[in-house]
């Protein structure tokens, strides 16, 4: 199956499952911009996009996902992979700064060597409205999946996200991600100490899989200046304990382009989860040939469960799209 395009199959699921349920405002708080030439080498698995994705390819590309003109602005940053930060950084900034539109903001990845003086003047001079840490740039661990959020997100960083007021989209790992004492205990202590820095946990707190976030979502409760987005998550329990737990006003819908561009999905195994994609799996299986999409129309799908589940109302819903996101970015300087 060939990727990075848009099939009959998508098309299908995006009448039926999708258009029914968006609303007519987008704010995307989750989505990267870069160059391969970032890259040596590229990650694998993005190796087939195209080599440049700027912000006019995003808007382009995202119609695939949410048609008909509906996104009006987004959070954008860099692939906070290993690759030149710096050069990926500054592509975000004059892509954002570029833009016609005032609600296209811009996150800096960040590496936790960085010292507070450096993010406060590359902010500042750069006009960034957040931060953006990854644990693969963590230093002096083998296996950076199982990092202690300090690892990638030092104290003085957060101390200076609460000075400026800054957002951090923070993508938790290891094994039980948000049911992990160790991420729970980091989260609150960041949260309590620093009330002006707003922390959004990408992936609906690393809930690919969802029993992570139902299970870790009461440690987080009471906590006004912590938020969700929605990115790439397919399964919808998630979804729902963090608007049960925290309200929908907590949640931010994320695409995490161009993750929502590849096809496949992301399955709860055991206490684990796995990323299944099309080119991966025999199509033609058992009693029906598969038809997978894309995993951001997964992802949405599974956002249009969980709503309905917890009966929100439409004025809910476009909070969860639009509303929430605007809100929180326009506070911001």
């Amino acid at each position: 199956m060939a990727r990075w395009s848009l099939t009959d199959a998508d098309r299908e699921f995006i009448a039926r499952d999708i258009e029914p349920f968006l609303p007519d405002r987008i704010f995307d708080a989750h989505a990267h911009l870069f160059c391969h030439a970032h890259f040596d080498p590229l990650p694998a698995g993005y190796r087939d996009m195209p080599l440049r994705l700027d912000l006019a390819s995003y808007y382009n590309f995202i119609e695939w996902v949410h048609p008909g003109g509906r996104t009006r602005g987004g959070l954008f940053f860099g692939l906070a992979f290993t690759g030149d930060r710096e050069r990926n950084n500054r592509f975000v900034t004059a892509e954002v700064c570029e833009s016609p539109l005032e609600s296209d903001f811009g996150q800096m990845i960040i590496a936790p060597d960085m010292t507070a003086e450096t993010i406060y003047q590359t902010v500042i001079a750069e006009g960034f409205v957040g931060l953006k840490p990854y644990h693969t740039l963590a230093s002096g661990l083998e296996h950076t999946w199982t990092a202690p959020i300090e690892a990638y997100l030092p104290e003085h960083q957060v101390a200076v996200a609460d000075e400026l007021g800054l957002s951090i989209t923070l993508h938790i790992v290891r094994d039980r991600a948000l049911a992990d004492a160790l991420n729970q205990d980091t989260i609150r202590r960041y949260c309590e100490h620093y009330p002006d820095m707003r922390l959004i946990l990408a992936h609906a707190g690393r809930g690919f899989n969802p029993w992570h976030t139902i299970e870790g979502i009461e440690s987080l409760r009471g906590l006004d200046n912590v938020f969700f987005d929605t990115s790439a998550v397919t399964e919808a329990g998630a979804f729902e304990a963090i608007i049960d737990v925290m309200g929908h006003g907590r949640l931010l819908y994320g695409s995490d382009f161009p993750v929502s561009h590849l096809r496949g999905r992301c399955v709860a195994i055991g206490d684990s989860f796995h990323w299944i994609y099309a080119d991966e799996i025999k199509l033609a299986e058992k009693h029906a040939e598969l038809r997978p999409v894309l995993v951001g129309l997964e992802s949405l799908r599974a956002l249009r469960l969980a709503c309905w589940r917890m009966r929100l109302r439409d004025g809910q819903i476009e909070d969860i799209f639009y509303n929430n996101a605007n809100q929180l970015f326009t506070r911001q300087p």
